[in-house]
């Protein structure tokens, strides 16, 4: 929303120069998932190094048995859940950056 908002002259000057309302559209929501997606993958990484740490720390040091194990589900889902985020959040804001009028968005501050 937040994108939306701060580009509104940027959503004008595209749709005044022919951009339609799906253009814009498909912008946003692509830079929504694009962006969470990549948070995604950020965190799975994050979450496999840390996992791994811990697991070699309780085996060296404590003499435990902790084995490293990932799942590729939990990844998959991770991957998932974060996408599926982008996209649900991005709706709202992408339509309503399509529903501006070139005009209006122009003018705005």
């Amino acid at each position: 929303l937040v994108s939306v908002t701060e580009r509104t002259r940027e959503i004008g000057l595209r749709k005044a120069l022919g951009a339609t309302g799906k253009n814009i559209m498909t912008q946003f929501l692509l830079e929504a998932i694009i962006l969470t997606t990549a948070g995604g993958i950020f965190g799975i990484i994050l979450g496999v190094f840390l996992s791994f740490i811990v697991s070699f720390i309780l085996g060296h040091y404590l003499a435990l048995t902790w084995q490293f194990v990932i799942p590729i589900q939990a990844i998959l889902l991770g991957l998932g859940v974060s996408t599926l985020i982008g996209l649900i959040f991005g709706i709202y804001p992408a339509r309503k950056a399509s529903l501006k009028s070139p005009m209006e968005a122009l003018r705005y501050e």
